[in-house]
């Protein structure tokens, strides 16, 4: 398999796990009653973690290989979009996670949801470049 197509089928996965979340998990978390926001938030946090961990692994190797072995516009795109995407992860939506895991706080949630609107905006934006990578 060349860098290419693992690079598409990463930020494929990246995009799936992004929508998923933005779409379900967090409006899911969101609707929680503020009397049952601590378990609901703690059990969220344990369950998603793996899968966080797994799926920018993968985009981080790849992306990496990637760059590595093609520096075109595509790959570039693809690669900025990633990092984009795990960058708002680690100075915005994790920071806010651990924030909202002392306690529920409206404001801190709305930020939350926000960002994630970023992250699944610059995922997309990978995902456009790794396909053009990819030669589709």
């Amino acid at each position: 398999m060349s860098w290419e197509a693992a690079l598409l089928a990463a930020t494929g996965v990246h995009l799936g796990f992004q929508v998923t979340v933005s779409t379900l998990a967090y409006p899911a978390l969101a609707a929680v009653p503020r009397a049952r926001w601590a378990p609901a938030h703690d059990a969220h946090s344990r369950r998603i973690v793996p899968l966080v961990v797994g799926v920018y692994a993968a985009v981080l190797v790849t992306c990496v290989g990637v760059l590595l072995a093609d520096r075109s516009w595509a790959t570039g795109l693809a690669v900025l979009g990633n990092a984009v995407a795990l960058g708002l992860t680690a100075v915005a939506a994790a920071p806010i996670h651990g924030r909202l895991g002392r306690g529920w706080d409206a404001a801190l949630l709305r930020r939350l949801l926000l960002v994630d609107r970023g992250r699944t905006a610059a995922a997309a934006v990978a995902l456009v470049g790794a396909v053009a990578a990819a030669g589709w």
